[in-house]
C-alpha cells in the first residue's frame, strides 16, 4: 500500500500567507518561504501553494516567490491560482514547480489539463475542486473564482470528465468544512476517492490527528491537506504524523495506516 501523504497548503495574496473560513476573513499568517522551509523540516511529504487571489483578480500566479521557494525545498510541491494557459503553467515548472493546479480555467475551458499533460504528463496536471454541498443535499457543486462563483456543475461528474481529459491528481476541498475545524468531508472524499481511478487530496476541515485517520480510511484519500492547524503552531508535521500512526495501530481493524516518519 502506498503511503498517505501530509501535504500543509499556503494560500498565497500579495506574496503573503493568508488564512480564512470559507474562503472569507483573511488574515496574515506568515512569508511563504519561511514557512516552507519550516514544514519541510517537520517532514511534510510535499506542500501546495495557492495564489487564491489570481483568478478572481485576472491574473497570474507570481512566478518570483515561486522561484524562492524551489530554491529552498527538496520536496515537491504544486502551484495553483490564475493558471489558464499552457504557457503559464509552463514558466510555473521552469521556476520549479512540480505540478501545477487548476481550477477555473480548467472549468472555463476544460481542453487545458489535456494540453498540460500531453507536454508534461498527468502527473504534473493537477485539478482542482472546490466543492459545496447543494441546497437539495443530493451530491455537490463546483465553485470557482475563489468560491465566489457557482458553476452549476455536478463535482463528482466533472472529476471524472476531467480525469479523462489529462488531469493525473485531484485536490479536493470542501467549501462547506474549508477553515472551520470540523473534520474533513468525509462523503465528498469518499465520492471521489471511489469514482476516480487518480489520487485524491483531502482539504478542508482538517482537525487533529483523529480526522486524519477518518479521512485516510472512511473517506479513502491518498493524502490529506491542512493550512491552519500548521499554521496556528496547534500541529508540527512530525508531531501528526506519528499521532496518526499512534491512533490507526490502536486500532486493530485498521492495521496501522501506511506514514512517512
Amino acid at each position: 500500500m502506498l503511503s498517505k501523504r501530509i501535504i500543509p497548503c499556503l494560500d498565497v495574496a500579495n506574496g503573503r500567507t493568508v488564512k480564512g473560513v470559507n474562503f472569507q476573513n483573511l488574515r496574515d499568517v506568515g512569508d511563504p518561504v519561511e514557512l516552507a522551509k519550516a514544514y519541510q523540516d517537520q517532514g511534510a511529504d510535499e506542500l501546495i501553494f495557492l495564489d487564491i487571489s489570481a483568478s478572481s483578480e485576472g491574473r497570474e500566479t507570481m512566478i518570483t516567490w515561486v522561484e524562492q521557494v524551489a530554491r529552498e525545498l527538496m520536496i515537491p510541491f504544486t502551484v495553483g491560482g490564475g493558471v489558464s494557459t499552457l504557457e503559464h503553467a509552463k514558466r510555473l515548472l521552469d521556476a520549479g514547480a512540480d505540478k501545477v493546479s487548476m481550477n477555473t480555467a480548467a472549468v472555463n475551458r476544460p481542453e487545458l489539463l489535456t494540453e498540460v499533460a500531453e507536454a508534461y504528463g498527468s502527473q504534473c496536471c493537477v485539478l482542482a475542486v472546490d466543492a459545496k454541498r447543494k441546497q437539495d443535499g443530493e451530491g455537490w457543486e463546483v465553485l470557482i473564482h475563489g468560491g465566489k462563483t457557482y458553476t452549476g456543475k455536478d463535482a463528482v461528474a466533472w472529476g471524472k470528465e476531467a480525469v479523462k481529459l489529462g488531469a493525473g491528481e485531484i485536490l479536493l476541498t470542501s467549501w462547506d468544512r474549508d477553515g472551520t475545524h470540523a473534520g474533513f468531508d468525509l462523503p465528498l472524499t469518499r465520492a471521489f476517492s471511489q469514482a476516480l481511478l487518480v489520487p485524491v487530496i483531502a482539504s478542508g476541515g482538517a482537525n487533529g490527528p483523529q480526522s486524519f485517520v477518518e479521512v485516510f480510511t472512511d473517506g479513502l484519500a491518498d493524502a490529506a491537506l491542512a493550512a491552519s492547524i500548521f499554521h496556528d503552531g496547534q500541529w508540527t508535521v512530525d508531531k501528526l504524523k506519528h499521532a496518526i500512526v499512534e491512533l490507526s495501530e490502536f486500532d486493530q481493524a485498521e492495521k496501522g495506516i501506511p506514514i512517512r516518519l
